[in-house]
């Protein structure tokens, strides 16, 4: 991983368990989405980059609104 706000970042990387809520009060009764990324993180900044898997993304898109697919590459 390379951190956007340092050239030379300190990270680790973990796994983590996530659930993706659509937004929206019309989004209310659809389930959440179960997601279990590979965390990197920044260990000077904080910075944390994740991907996840090719069936969690179609999971996303599956359920996003208007059918445009989510894009949930980074948290910062």
């Amino acid at each position: 991983m390379s951190c956007p706000k340092r050239l030379l970042g300190h990270h680790g990387e973990y796994s983590a368990e996530m659930v993706v809520h659509l937004h929206g009060l019309k989004n209310l009764d659809k389930p959440s989405i179960l997601l279990f990324p590979k965390l990197s993180v920044c260990l000077d900044c904080g910075y944390v980059q994740f991907t996840v898997s090719e069936k969690e993304l179609a999971l996303l898109a599956s359920d996003s609104p208007n059918g445009e697919q989510l894009l949930m590459a980074e948290v910062g």
